[in-house]
């Protein structure tokens, strides 16, 4: 049980969003209106609303799992035993009753797919603005990638990998089919954060892709000299640098493919990845961080390829993720 708040919360070995930065706790909270859904004895604040303390919902202190720009991921354990992991803003574009709007929105469209983690409870008050996940004991797609190559070994095997690429894939087929893409102010057929700690993982090595939409409620930030500064607004030079786009979709799911594939040895895979195309398509196997040959060395050299083409500078030249995931099929039943 709790018996005090704490400024400096312990940190989680894994799962997140991010870099694992310590930060202050969500227990320095005072009372709150916080919406749950499902099974849990609350709902959501536009249908029913709960007065709690969080001392009265949490039942052990809160472990940082991750930070980005986005805000803290955080592991929070309810009443009644239930693990969930905690998303806290670091600062919203919008105020309490349209974050709310756009919350409920988010989680009615990403429960109808199984490949999406559907936000469970949100929070807005004047001092923390949460969503509520469900927690993948496995940790993310980035956890189990870099912890198996600090212990030294590939942890994850090509079968795994190539099930894992089509899972993120069919998440992005059911986002950009998505009608009205516009609605309640917010694009609705955009991840618009698609990356490795994005993509959970659960026991089975199945995947699913989190923070669907939630770019586009948070403020642009930056991390300056240890501290988060407001992005500068894009430049003549670059007008489309903050733009949201189905093609930048499909640029990170590249970079996602090629940090599966083993780009990642080397950090910043976007500055200088694209450069050394051709010297790894000459020699890719020495590229990949796993043993494979005959028809797994066939798969992971088309996978490679589509991922290569989903990275390419120009954004008319990536293919659209109907294409892609038909191709990953193909790479699937490859013989």
């Amino acid at each position: 049980m709790l018996s005090r708040a704490f400024t400096k919360p312990k940190r989680s070995p894994k799962h997140g969003d991010d870099d694992g930065k310590s930060g202050t706790s969500l227990l320095e909270s005072e009372d709150f209106v916080v919406g749950f859904m499902d099974d849990l004895p609350l709902f959501f604040c536009g249908e029913s609303v709960s007065r709690l303390s969080l001392r009265e919902i949490l039942r052990a202190s809160v472990g940082v799992m991750g930070e980005s720009p986005l805000g803290m991921t955080e592991k929070v354990v309810l009443l009644g035993g239930k693990v969930y992991a905690l998303k806290r803003f670091r600062a919203l574009r919008v105020r309490r009753r349209e974050f709310g709007k756009r919350i409920e929105r988010l989680a009615q469209v990403s429960k109808r797919c199984e490949y999406l983690v559907p936000v469970t409870a949100y929070l807005y008050t004047k001092r923390i603005k949460f969503v509520v996940c469900d927690y993948f004991p496995m940790g993310s797609l980035a956890d189990l990638l870099a912890g198996g190559r600090e212990c030294g070994h590939t942890a994850l095997d090509w079968n795994q990998r190539l099930r894992i690429a089509l899972d993120i894939a069919q998440a992005i087929a059911f986002i950009h089919t998505q009608y009205p893409p516009y609605e309640k102010n917010m694009l609705m057929n955009v991840h618009g954060n698609i990356k490795s700690s994005n993509v959970m993982i659960t026991i089975n090595f199945t995947a699913h892709l989190s923070n669907y939409g939630l770019t586009q409620l948070a403020e642009e930030l930056e991390e300056v000299s240890g501290s988060w500064q407001r992005k500068p607004p894009p430049s003549p030079e670059n007008p489309n640098t903050n733009k949201l786009s189905q093609k930048g979709d499909i640029f990170n799911f590249g970079m996602v493919l090629l940090e599966m594939l083993g780009a990642p040895r080397g950090r910043g895979i976007k500055n200088g990845i694209m450069e050394r195309k051709e010297e790894i398509k000459k020699d890719p196997i020495d590229f990949f961080e796993f043993f494979v040959e005959g028809k797994e060395r066939e798969q992971a050299l088309l996978v490679l390829d589509i991922a290569f083409e989903c990275a390419a500078k120009v954004p008319e030249a990536r293919p659209p993720i109907e294409q892609i995931l038909r191709r990953l099929g193909d790479v699937l039943i490859h013989n």
